[in-house]
């Protein structure tokens, strides 16, 4: 019989370390309830850029008697502070910006020009600078790979893995050191590792699981930080380009409800929030490659008017190959592309390039298009197009709705010669935003979904009003 006279030596080390551990978990589990009751603490998102009047005096942190946990949220509140002051700068530069011409003290003009490629090319460069300055993301510990810190970085849905990886691979500038310093906080779920783990073999569709696993961790981090609470949620995001990721929050639109989601399913129809959410571009990363540019064929050069392979996904396809399937000469439509035929030197002679939506409203061609020179003619129904805060897509790209698409020929003759000279000069020049880089570099693909979700944290204050 085993000697367990010295159990107690061994077993109260072992409580204090349990009870240690249980009260990280649930030492700040009373701030939704103090904080709810605060009429201040409420949040207001602003639909345009505007300074935001920030009041030393009043904290969404309420202190307690305990000095320990007092001195932990004063440390928080005056970090806050500092941050705020700082973002209320950047929203005073960014709006001088537009009344000042940069082009007279700018020594990086090269990535950001004055055309109509941009709503505004001088806020946006000068937003871009102070985010170089000011962005920081804090993205929490907790979880272990490969549900969590991990994201796939090829394929179609590489945007997650690739910025996951950016940001947490501890050379980032944007990466905060602590979250006291954070402007934003990043729940580093792997969307599409959960969906390859737990829901294999796929015996059941349903969300559940998925919903599951994120809101607990959302839980556990809003019970052991006070960030969360403090904004609802309004300065954390998450990043997905797979198909599920709009679900997560459909289980409790209240804890979503000022929560950031970068998507590549970015449907106005299903619940996507321009003000609030970050739209993705969909890119597929060949493995061990980013993708790059190539000029394809000269404007000169380019005979085919119109050019689409792909399979049929989706109803909208469906009617595209209904109308125009290997019927036309000029608008070349394939479900099967023939062997004969090599798909990127298509895209390289057409001028323009058909991206009808597939399951979902995104589409990678737009981004292969772009990559060749070639004019994306965007179909699809309520899709908030990347990038659009700051892009004019109508200056380089041409939308047709789904009810269209039997003008589609039509539409694209429509278009005179000047016209498309002058939108595939823009396409050139546009594509830069759309290239992924490691490391990231000013105006990437990269860096312009960290700009995306800049917007939206320059759109929240602390401490909230609502």
């Amino acid at each position: 019989m085993a000697d367990l006279t010295c159990a107690p030596f061994v077993f109260y080390p072992l409580l204090v370390i349990i009870l240690f551990v249980y009260s990280l978990n649930h030492h700040n589990g009373f701030l939704s309830s103090v904080i709810n009751d605060d009429p201040s603490c409420h949040l207001t998102v602003a639909s345009s850029f505007r300074f935001f009047s920030f009041s030393s005096s009043s904290s969404c942190l309420t202190t307690h008697n305990n000095s320990s946990s007092s001195d932990v949220r004063v440390v928080v509140d005056d970090a806050t502070e500092r941050i705020e002051e700082g973002l209320a700068m950047a929203r005073a530069a960014i709006q001088k910006a537009g009344e000042v011409d940069l082009r007279r003290n700018s020594s990086d003009l090269g990535f950001v020009s004055n055309g109509s490629i941009y709503l505004n090319a001088f806020t946006f460069h000068q937003s871009h600078r102070e985010m170089e300055k000011r962005f920081k993301i804090w993205t929490y510990r907790e979880g272990e790979a490969p549900l969590f810190h991990e994201g796939p970085l090829n394929d179609i849905y590489a945007i997650e893995g690739q910025f996951m990886d950016e940001i947490e691979n501890g050379k980032s500038l944007f990466a905060a050191t602590s979250p006291e310093e954070a402007t934003m906080f990043y729940i580093p779920v792997g969307i599409v590792s959960i969906i390859r783990f737990v829901y294999r073999p796929y015996t059941s569709y349903a969300r559940d699981r998925l919903q599951n696993i994120v809101k607990d961790y959302i839980s556990l981090v809003a019970n052991r930080y006070p960030y969360w609470n403090r904004t609802r949620g309004a300065d954390h995001f998450f990043l997905s380009c797979h198909d599920w990721a709009p679900d997560v929050s459909t289980v409790d639109p209240n804890l979503y409800k000022h929560f950031v989601r970068a998507l590549c399913n970015a449907n106005a129809s299903e619940g996507f929030t321009p003000v609030r959410d970050v739209s993705l571009p969909e890119i597929k990363i060949k493995f061990g490659q980013l993708g790059s540019t190539h000029d394809g064929e000269p404007p000169q050069n380019r005979k085919q008017m119109a050019f689409f392979a792909g399979g049929s996904h989706g109803e909208v396809r469906k009617i595209l190959f209904q109308h125009w399937k290997e019927k036309d000469k000029d608008v070349l439509v394939y479900e099967y592309l023939p062997k004969t035929i090599n798909y990127t030197r298509m895209m390289d002679q057409a001028k323009f390039c058909l991206c009808p939506s597939g399951w979902e409203v995104a589409s990678p061609r737009i981004v292969e298009s772009l990559y060749s020179g070639c004019v994306p003619v965007i179909i699809a129904d309520s899709y908030v197009l990347p990038f659009s805060d700051v892009l004019n897509w109508k200056s380089f790209s041409v939308q047709i709705p789904v009810r269209k698409i039997p003008e589609i020929k039509k539409i694209l003759e429509g278009v005179s010669e000047e016209e498309y000279l002058e939108m595939q000069r823009r396409v050139l020049e546009v594509r830069k935003h759309f290239v992924v880089n490691r490391p990231s570099k000013p105006y990437d693909m990269l860096h312009m979904v960290l700009h995306s979700l800049w917007l939206r944290r320059l759109n929240v204050r602390i401490p909230f009003s609502q």
